[in-house]
């Protein structure tokens, strides 16, 4: 994390949001770092949008406590916080010019002309925008030099907290890609503190220092991406996280679960004390098929149903018959599989490939 400080400028403590008898939020607790990129994923209808416009300050909750840099802000408007929004629809003013849009927010505080003028060019500048575009009607920019132009807006008055709500959601995904990157170097460059909300775990995947996972009004799990992927808190988490291998299993003995559907063993390398049933998550990239396979403690034979190109890997399914479900492996582009769709296969992994979660 750039320019993280040691404490947090964010707080939650136990926050609830009801909408009469509907509850969207609630038992959130939550530090966020200072000069992080914290980004709060989820499907929709899990909470994130409600839970981003009440640290924004649109909505007050109506349970628990806010804390921006140790001061309680429950019930101060968003327009009295050091807090700045950048809105899926951007918000821009259509009738204004580039120089103008970016411009607003510090004329509304009273700042004369030249250091407005000045600031802007700055701006313009940071985002990567020529300066000419300060006179340029906002309708004749791109999408993304109208993404550029909302960010320019939202930096003006220097606020201590960026909010993105979805901003990239309605781009191609060309220019997705090259905004992802961007956003991520500016916000090295800035050093401000950036949370953002998607449905996206690409987006937070590329971006984040660290990722909150939401699950009906709830926050799961909080790590790092690698702390996300590679240890996943529940199921869902999991499955959220991509397309994998999931199977309902209880313990058979040390180090070895069991597959409740057709009491196959599989070894794994985890202490199971405490542990009584779950599921094992085995992802994609890590199952091995055909002579790969051989040899590895954890095996299982089936017949080769389908492949799919998936850019720079080819995704296969492998059908087990006396279960009628399909295991999915990926590999490399340049290291396929010579197999052909109906031959008989073998897969395998590793024990220490192998994920248990409880739930």
């Amino acid at each position: 994390m750039s320019g993280v400080a040691s404490g947090p400028i964010l707080q939650l403590r136990q926050i609830e949001k009801k909408f009469g008898d509907f509850t969207a939020v609630t038992g959130v607790d939550l530090d966020i770092a200072e000069g992080e990129f914290f980004t709060l994923v989820g499907p929709s209808g899990s909470g994130k949008t409600t839970m981003i416009r009440m640290l924004v300050g649109m909505e007050r909750p109506t349970g628990g406590d806010i804390h921006l840099r140790g001061q309680r802000i429950n019930e101060v408007p968003a327009n009295k916080r050091p807090t700045c929004m950048v809105f899926q629809s951007l918000a821009l003013f259509p009738h204004k010019s580039v120089g103008e849009n970016i411009d607003f927010p510090l004329k509304i505080a009273g700042i004369e002309p030249a250091k407005r003028r000045a600031r802007v060019e700055e701006l313009l500048t940071q985002l990567r925008l020529p300066l000419g575009y300060y006179e340029k009607a906002v309708q004749q920019c791109s999408g993304g030099e109208q993404q550029r132009i909302a960010l320019a807006r939202a930096l003006a008055f220097d606020p201590e907290i960026l909010f993105f709500d979805e901003p990239l959601s309605s781009l191609d995904f060309r220019l997705r890609k090259t905004l992802e990157k961007e956003l991520k170097d500016i916000h090295r460059e800035s050093g401000k503190t950036f949370v953002y909300i998607t449905h996206s775990l690409e987006e937070a995947m590329v971006m984040s220092d660290r990722i909150g996972i939401m699950q009906e009004g709830r926050i799961v799990q909080v790590g790092s991406p690698s702390e996300i992927y590679n240890e996943p808190s529940n199921k869902f988490v999991a499955q959220f996280m991509g397309e994998v291998n999931t199977l309902e299993v209880e313990p058979a003995g040390p180090a070895t679960v069991r597959n409740l559907a057709d009491g196959r063993e599989y070894r794994v390398e985890r202490d199971l004390d405490g542990f009584e049933r779950g599921f094992l998550i085995v992802r994609p990239e890590v199952v091995k098929i055909g002579p790969s396979a051989e040899g590895l403690a954890n095996r299982i034979e089936g017949t080769l149903y389908n492949d799919y190109a998936l850019g720079s890997r080819i995704q296969y399914q492998v059908r087990i018959e006396d279960l009628g479900v399909h295991w999915l492996v990926e590999r490399l582009q340049d290291e396929p599989f010579a197999g052909e769709p109906g031959t008989s296969v073998v897969i395998g992994w590793r024990p220490e490939d192998g994920i248990l979660v409880r739930d």
